[in-house]
């Protein structure tokens, strides 16, 4: 007798072979056989016949570090074929956390990430000083998928240098001994990682970069000796350049961290996203990551899947929210404010104002200049959102086809459907239409897919979706000839992705792993278009992009989703550490 027997399914088994029809039996939260046909009971069947069946795609970018204290479901993740994510990334989470700065890391996380510091506030338990203390707690929690942290390197340095260390003053010898011996301290315990952030654009609320952005080599490098003396654990980090700032020192950062693998003998893994700036230089980047390679070292470039950045609606971002006509209308409940937009007198006046003076009270202000002046790199998503928009369908371009001005053009976009209508900014990985890059990034030999960011960035991106993104677009959908196999694409997000991070029970239908799996109707699948919602603690926004297509996501033998819906299973818990 089995516990689940998925049959006639085709198997896309993550260690990228062929496709091949055949059953799966799982008992006792493992894969026990994978036959043409397997005879035998189970207490439950899943006739996958016309499905693929794929392993749990493994997510090692993502930010759920204050969500997963108070959320068993984990969303956005959860919905797309996600049944292992990775957080603590970019050098921000909260622990250690000495007492009393509970919101100061708050502040940080908010500040970098854009999650919501009011729904971290009231939804967060906390309990923990230590970092294995934080561990303890996470252990405790019943989740519809598996998690695994990593220390970050902001959280450290704040606990054991106090202000000094928030205001990036240098370390002494002493403190990088008490970081290393605190780094230590959590790989033993189970973390999986420690990870770093060197970009500007990484700031708190009170506008401070990240603690650890200009740490010296000293500091870093004993970051990754504590990875030495475990024997284990990556180190992650977003390094400088990434952002599109200080693009003179990404050489620097990457002879730094080619020496770091190599001594210390671990893996360093980076963010990495082509910049308008130096369109070339994510391929200079990559190439170097191979020859480290063939010395010794281990540098693993994290790529996304499609053009990173901002997403625009009058919900989020938009180039009127400082427009004194806008800012008395958006007092009104949404549907209301939408209807008097579409007043032709509320037009005229809106397109004739200038911005108002910062004001906090006035949401989401801070971009709609710099949205404003980018409308020739503005574009609509659509209700099935389109990545790879062509140059000629901007906003400035259907603006200048349709005899009206851009700004006006980008007016009327934003009351489509409703007023929910969002428009795409790709900062990064979008250089005059060329998407030949992206498929570069991904198919190059050391990359791994990452920056999702799942869980953060909640009113500018919904990255989390990327999983699924990359089985409609690149596996099924891709025009010119230029798609990616589907068993490429699966080993690429669960495999790979699996054992990056020592995660060698997960990635794969084999026997033996654990049964982590999706049942897909791939031909159907579909990604729609990202939508706002006001479900965090305290009201809080974030976006969200929903998925359907996935008839079943499996955690550790247990059915969690069934056709988009959560079951109410929860067998996922904290991954402690390599296996």
């Amino acid at each position: 007798m089995f516990d689940l027997l998925i049959t006639g399914g085709t198997i896309v088994d993550g260690t990228g072979v062929a496709p091949f029809v055949g059953d799966v039996a799982v008992t006792d939260g493992k894969i026990v056989e994978i036959a043409d046909k397997i005879e035998g009971e189970a207490a439950r069947s899943i006739d996958a016949t016309g499905r693929i069946v794929t392993p749990g795609f493994v997510d090692c970018h993502t930010h759920y570090d204050g969500q997963v204290t108070w959320d068993d479901e984990l969303n956005p993740s959860a919905g797309h074929g996600v049944t292992t994510v990775v957080m603590g990334n970019c050098g921000v989470g909260f622990a250690p956390v000495a007492p009393g700065k509970e919101e100061w890391l708050i502040q940080l996380m908010e500040g970098v990430e854009d999650i919501p510091g009011t729904a971290l506030s009231e939804g967060m338990t906390w309990g923990w000083e230590t970092f294995p203390e934080y561990l303890d707690v996470l252990a405790e929690r019943k989740l519809s998928i598996d998690v695994g942290a990593q220390i970050a390197h902001g959280a450290v340095r704040g606990y054991v240098m106090g202000d000094r260390g928030a205001r990036n003053e240098d370390a002494t010898p002493e403190e990088i001994a008490q970081m290393r011996a605190i780094v230590l301290e959590g790989i033993q315990a189970g973390a999986l990682g420690v990870t770093t952030s060197r970009v500007l654009s990484h700031k708190a609320i009170d506008g401070e970069p990240v603690p650890g952005t200009f740490a010296a080599e000293e500091e870093l490098f004993g970051l990754g000796y504590a990875l030495k003396d475990a024997g284990t654990g990556v180190f992650e980090l977003a390094p400088a350049g990434a952002d599109g700032q200080d693009l003179n020192k990404a050489a620097d950062e990457m002879a730094w961290m080619r020496k770091l693998s190599a001594e210390i003998g671990r893996p360093v893994t980076f963010a990495l996203l082509q910049v308008g700036a130096q369109p070339d230089l994510w391929r200079e980047l990559m190439q170097e990551s191979l020859d480290a390679c063939a010395e010794g070292a281990q540098c693993y470039p994290q790529v996304a899947a499609r053009p990173f950045g901002l997403l625009i609606g009058l919900q989020t971002h938009h180039p009127f929210a400082k427009r004194p006509t806008f800012v008395e209308l958006a007092k009104l409940p949404f549907d209301e404010m939408v209807a008097a937009l579409g007043d032709p007198a509320n037009k005229a006046a809106i397109l004739a104002e200038d911005n108002l003076a910062s004001d906090p009270a006035i949401q989401f202000d801070g971009l709609g200049p710099l949205i404003a002046s980018m409308l020739n790199a503005l574009y609509p998503l659509g209700p099935v959102p389109d990545y790879e928009p062509a140059p000629e369908s901007s906003v400035a371009a259907l603006a200048e086809a349709a005899g009206i001005d851009p700004l006006e053009h980008t007016y009327d976009l934003l009351l489509e459907d409703g007023g929910r209508a969002v428009l795409m900014a790709p900062l990064f990985n979008y250089v005059e239409g060329n998407h030949d890059a992206i498929r570069e990034m991904l198919t190059h030999p050391q990359s791994v897919s990452g920056l999702s960011d799942g869980g953060a960035h909640c009113g500018m991106i919904c990255d989390a979706s990327i999983p699924t993104y990359l089985l409609t677009h690149w596996a099924r959908d891709r025009h010119r000839g230029e798609g990616l196999d589907i068993e490429w694409v699966v080993k690429k997000q669960s495999l790979d992705t699996a054992n990056l991070y020592g995660l060698g029970d997960r990635g794969s239908i084999e026997v033996g792993k654990r049964a982590d799996m999706n049942v897909i109707d791939f031909e159907n699948l579909t990604l729609g278009a990202p939508r706002l919602a006001h479900d965090l603690p305290a009201g809080g926004r974030r976006l969200l992009q929903e998925a359907s297509g996935y008839d079943y996501t499996i955690v550790a033998g247990e059915v969690t989703r069934d056709h988009g819906v959560d079951t109410g299973a929860r067998p996922g818990r904290l991954v402690r550490g390599a296996r």
